[in-house]
């Protein structure tokens, strides 16, 4: 990616937004000393007028938590999967923040309130809603108290509720005088925390100003695309007509531990349908699609399928890409592994990328190599490789910009109209469900 520059001062708010894939991430991860081993910083970043990317890696680590915090893409990646969310945030209250045992009880407490996680205390990270897991991280991420906050897409996959909490979080930040430093696809996010913006496409800085200059008068034919390409503002899908049943859920009660989430679901589920599913973060629409899938068991209801499918039929796309990819095996492997096993000609798989903008040139690269976008595209690829006829799509679009999105998902309504492909899709975004579904379902 090319130079970028750029100064933010105490009680200042600097938001990044641009192209998937544009280098966005890696420049946190510039400052951090955190960038994947085949890359490296060229220049000078200092924090708190202190040079840090000389630093040896001890002591850019003992910045962390205390004097500058992250919060990263992929709270998958961010959260032990091996111990209880409690116990995550309560630990960085002790030793990051350095409080009590009492007092880092207390602090966590009041977290889980703010953040809306009552409830969500014991569960382990596996078992929490991707929502839900953005939120813990968050609240472990700032637990120290640090002054500096880089947030990376921090209010992808959550409800409405929620997403206002943590943006009044957010512009409490440089309002008691700390340092904000945001990287968002939403262009509601950035209006809201407002002060300077950058805009970046193909590595390069294409406009910079404030927020409300930029996004209100934009000079850069990209930044224009960018706010046209807001969900808001697509049209509606035409309907398209249906085909048989494909599978039939009646009565659906979904229990997990000893809470009801939700019971009386149904679902007529017909080839080329698509299907939004909306509700709360934690509501179980996670759960529905590991159910349609065969996952797991509802707690009662009945579930059946059209006989004409396969076991490999139905296929899932996460919500988290890193957890469905092996994360020290080249992506490549994983494509043609897949293709290999079903019988699909790699130049098949490169059309499919090519139609979803992925450059053949990063498959090479291990998953934890490739932004949380080109992640998600190439998730996309590798489930249509297996020429389903149910797609399970879990927000398989929260990681892209607004104009790839509005691509990914306009490609998904042209395959599933040409192969008669049903598509239910979670989405916390009312005008996605409005605009490319042909019916939603609520779940409260």
């Amino acid at each position: 990616m090319g130079p970028v520059s750029f100064r933010i001062s105490p009680g200042k708010t600097l938001v990044i937004m641009g192209e998937t894939g544009a280098g966005k991430s890696l420049i946190v991860q510039a400052v951090f000393g955190t960038l994947p081993s085949k890359l490296r910083a060229v220049g000078e970043i200092m924090v708190n007028n202190y040079r840090v990317d000389t630093l040896s890696k001890a002591e850019h680590n003992k910045l962390w938590g205390r004097e500058i915090t992250t919060l990263p893409q992929e709270p998958w990646r961010a959260l032990d999967p091996l111990m209880r969310s409690f116990s995550q945030v309560k630990e960085a209250h002790r030793f990051v923040a350095r409080q009590s045992q009492s007092e880092a009880h207390s602090s966590t407490i009041k977290a889980f309130d703010t953040l809306s996680l009552v409830g969500a205390e014991r569960h382990f990270p596996k078992s929490l809603s991707g929502g839900m897991a953005q939120r813990v991280a968050f609240a472990a991420a700032t637990a120290g108290n640090a002054p500096i906050l880089f947030a990376d897409e921090p209010t992808k996959g959550l409800d409405a509720e929620v997403h206002t909490k943590i943006l009044d979080l957010l512009v409490d930040i440089p309002q008691r005088g700390g340092t904000l430093l945001v990287i968002t696809h939403d262009v509601s996010v950035a209006r809201r925390l407002g002060g300077e913006v950058l805009i970046m496409r193909d590595g390069d800085l294409v406009e910079r100003g404030s927020v409300t200059t930029v996004l209100n008068a934009p000079s850069d034919a990209y930044t224009k695309s960018l706010l046209e390409a807001e969900s808001k503002n697509w049209k509606k899908s035409p309907s398209q007509l249906l085909g048989n049943t494909l599978l039939k859920a009646e009565n659906l009660m979904v229990v997990r531990g000893e809470k009801r989430l939700f019971g009386g679901f149904n679902l007529d589920l017909r080839a080329g349908e698509k299907v939004a599913l909306i509700g709360p973060s934690g509501v179980g629409k996670t759960t529905v699609l590991d159910i349609l899938a065969g996952l797991l068991k509802p707690e009662s209801g009945v579930l059946s399928y059209c006989s004409s499918l396969s076991k490999h039929s139905i296929q899932k796309l996460y919500q988290d890409p890193p957890a469905a990819f092996p994360n020290r095996v080249p992506l490549i492997n994983s494509l043609n592994d897949v293709a290999k096993r079903h019988k699909t000609r790699w130049s098949q798989v490169t059309k499919i990328l090519e139609q979803l903008s992925v450059s053949l040139t990063i498959l090479n690269r291990r998953p934890d190599e490739v932004s949380g976008g080109e992640l998600q595209r190439i998730s996309i690829a590798r489930a249509l490789t297996v020429k389903p006829k149910i797609l399970l799509a879990d927000e398989p679009t929260s990681r892209l910009d607004p104009v790839t999105q509005w691509e990914t998902l306009a490609m998904l309504d042209n395959i599933a109209t040409k192969e008669q492909i049903a598509i239910v899709l979670v989405t916390h975004d009312p005008h996605i469900a409005e605009k490319w579904a042909d019916r939603t379902i609520s779940l409260i």
